[in-house]
């Protein structure tokens, strides 16, 4: 039995794009958990580490969000709706995400709670940005 998608299905990620989305949300998740560790034991470390995750996340979310937009110039005028969600969502994770790298610049002790919070909400955004882009895959055939 051969499973045949309808025309106006959606049309599965780039591999390459796929996997540029694969990275943002654990190094997010990443940045929110070292955040948890931070509040919890006041070790400056913990700050550092949601740092450079923070810095990780923007810049492979970049490429994601660079190439969202390119597909989104792409696509045909009908199917502009499911892009367009996508796009938004992964320019506010990644607008957030570059003012929570703003607030972890400062004083590890004057992060906390803002850079807490703004860690649950990019970490809360790459998530959808990831279930978005990655429900756009159907399977081609079954046998």
């Amino acid at each position: 039995m051969v499973a045949i998608s309808a025309p106006g299905s959606l049309r599965p990620l780039h591999p390459l794009h796929a996997i540029l989305l694969a990275f943002p949300l654990p190094l997010f998740l990443g940045a929110l958990l070292s955040d948890l560790a931070y509040q919890a034991s006041f070790h400056v470390q913990w700050a550092n580490f949601s740092s450079w995750l923070i810095a990780g996340g923007l810049l492979v979310g970049a490429f994601a969000l660079l190439w969202a937009l390119v597909n989104l110039f792409r696509g045909r005028m009908a199917r502009r709706g499911r892009p367009t969600i996508y796009f938004v969502v992964l320019l506010a994770m990644w607008v957030l995400g570059f003012v929570n790298a703003l607030v972890h610049a400062k004083d590890a002790w004057a992060t906390m709670p803002e850079g807490l919070y703004l860690s649950v909400i990019v970490a809360l955004l790459a998530l959808v940005a990831a279930w978005i882009g990655y429900s756009g895959f159907r399977a081609r055939g079954v046998e």
